[in-house]
C-alpha cells in the first residue's frame, strides 16, 4: 500500500504539471515515471470514460491490489486507476515460509539430538552406578558403592544406599551364623541319638536297659523340640506379631510365680531370690511370665554361689521395667550389645550348653519388641543387670507395697 500512495503522488503531480498540453507529453512523463515499474499499472480514464492512458498490463493469473483516486489539471478530472501486482510479494512469503519451517523443523532436529546426547551424558553416572548395584551379590554385599563420580545430587543416595547394603551385609552374616548355630544345636542331639541308638541296637539288652535309652534319647528330643519350638516362636515375632493386652493387677505376683518354677534350680545353685517393687501394667502375662522365666534362669546359671538375684520391678515414666540382676562376672562392655542374639554367649566355658542352646535372651528381646517395649543390660562392678521395659501410659492410682525375699 505505500507504493501505491507513492505511485499516487507521483501521477497526481505529472497529471497537475501537465495542465493543458497534449495527451502525448502527458504519456511520455508518464512512460517516462514508469520504467522500472513493471509491477504497476496506471490507467487514466477521461470524464466520458475513455482511456487516456495505460500503462503494461499486469498478468491476469497474478494477485494484484488496486487503488482508485480523482486528479485534476486544473481544468479536467481524471479518474486514475493504480494497479499494483503482489505476486512476487506472495513468492517472498512463500519462500520466508518455507525458510522459517526448515529453519525450526532443523533447529528441533538439532535440540532433539542435543538434548539426547546431554541427557545421555548426564545419565552416565546414575547408569555406572545402576550397574554396580547389578554387580553386586550376596558375598559382595561388603563392598561399598563407588559415588565419586556421582553428582552432587547424587551423593546422598549413595551414602544412604551404602548404610543399607552395610545393614544388608550384617543381616546376612547374623542369618549365617544363625543357620550355622542352628545346624550345630540340632547335630548335637542328633548326633547324641544316633550314637545311642547304634550302641543300643549292637546287642540284645534287656527292658531296664532299653527304658534308660529311651528316657536318654527322649530327653535330647526335648531338647530339640524346645529349640525348634523357640525358632518358631522368634519366626513368629519377625513377622510382626504383636502381643495382645490385658490388665496386670501386679507384676509382683507374676514374677513370684514364674520364681516358684525355678525353686529347684535355684536351691539347687545356692541362690536367693527377691522381688523388689511392684506395678500394674497392660501386657501378654504369658509372654512376661517367659521373658521373666528366660532372665532368672539365665541369672542362676551365672550368679556367684550364696549370692542374692535381684527381681526389679520399677515404673519409669510411661513403661513398666523388668530387670533380673544377678552377682557373677561382670560382662565385658564390647557383648553387651549382642547379648540378645540368637545363640550368643559371651563365655562359653560357663554356657552350660548343654541345657541352654542360646535363644533365651533372644526371646526375651522379641517379646520386647512385640509389646512395642525394648531390652536393657548393664554390667559393672560383678552386678549384672538384664530385663526389658514394656510401654505402658496408664500410672497406678497408688503405690503397691514392696513383695518380701523369697
Amino acid at each position: 500500500m505505500d507504493t501505491l500512495r507513492q505511485k499516487q503522488l507521483q501521477v497526481s503531480h505529472l497529471i497537475a504539471e501537465a495542465g493543458e498540453l497534449d495527451n502525448d507529453t502527458l504519456t511520455h512523463k508518464l512512460n517516462d515515471a514508469m520504467v522500472g515499474q513493471q509491477d504497476v499499472m496506471v490507467i487514466l480514464s477521461g470524464a466520458d470514460g475513455s482511456v487516456l492512458y495505460a500503462s503494461s498490463a499486469v498478468p491476469m493469473d497474478h494477485r494484484t491490489i488496486d487503488m482508485r483516486f480523482e486528479a485534476t489539471n486544473g481544468t479536467t478530472s481524471i479518474q486514475a486507476v493504480l494497479i499494483l501486482d503482489a505476486s512476487e510479494d506472495d513468492r517472498v512469503l512463500e519462500r520466508l515460509a518455507r525458510t522459517l519451517v526448515t529453519a525450526a523443523l532443523a533447529g528441533t532436529v538439532v535440540i532433539a539430538v542435543g538434548g539426547f546426547t546431554l541427557v545421555q551424558i548426564g545419565l552416565r553416572p546414575v547408569h555406572d552406578l545402576s550397574a554396580q548395584i547389578q554387580a553386586l551379590e550376596a558375598d559382595t554385599l561388603h563392598q561399598p558403592l563407588d559415588g565419586s563420580a556421582q553428582p552432587d545430587e547424587l551423593v546422598p543416595l549413595v551414602a544412604h544406599v551404602n548404610e543399607l547394603l552395610k545393614r544388608l551385609h550384617k543381616a546376612y552374616e547374623q542369618l549365617e551364623a544363625f543357620n550355622a548355630d542352628v545346624a550345630h544345636e540340632l547335630f548335637t542331639p542328633l548326633a547324641t541319638l544316633m550314637g545311642g541308638t547304634e550302641i543300643a541296637l549292637r546287642k540284645a539288652r534287656d527292658a531296664d536297659a532299653l527304658r534308660d535309652v529311651l528316657g536318654s534319647h527322649l530327653e535330647d528330643l526335648q531338647r530339640m523340640s524346645m529349640i525348634v519350638q523357640d525358632m518358631l516362636f522368634l519366626s513368629q515375632a519377625d513377622r510382626g506379631a504383636e502381643a495382645r493386652r490385658e490388665h496386670v493387677d501386679s507384676l509382683a505376683d507374676v514374677a513370684g510365680a514364674v520364681v516358684d518354677l525355678h525353686e529347684a534350680a535355684i536351691e539347687e545353685a545356692g541362690l536367693q531370690v527377691r522381688i523388689d517393687g511392684d506395678a500394674t501394667c497392660t501386657a501378654d502375662v504369658r509372654l512376661l511370665q517367659r521373658a521373666l522365666s528366660n532372665l532368672i534362669g539365665n541369672a542362676t546359671r551365672h550368679a556367684h554361689q550364696r549370692s542374692t538375684i535381684l527381681v526389679q520391678i520399677d515404673r519409669l515414666d510411661d513403661e513398666v521395667a523388668l530387670r533380673v540382676v544377678n552377682q557373677g562376672h561382670t560382662i565385658p562392655t564390647e557383648h553387651l550389645p549382642y547379648l540378645f542374639h540368637r545363640f550368643y554367649r559371651a563365655d562359653a566355658a560357663r554356657s552350660n550348653a548343654a541345657r541352654n542352646h542360646g535363644l533365651g535372651l533372644a526371646i526375651v528381646a522379641a517379646i520386647a519388641r512385640m509389646h512395642g517395649g525394648r531390652t536393657v543390660a548393664e554390667s559393672n562392678g560383678g552386678v549384672t543387670s538384664i530385663g526389658l521395659t514394656v510401654p505402658d501410659p496408664f500410672k497406678p492410682s497408688a503405690p503397691h507395697p514392696e513383695a518380701a525375699t523369697r
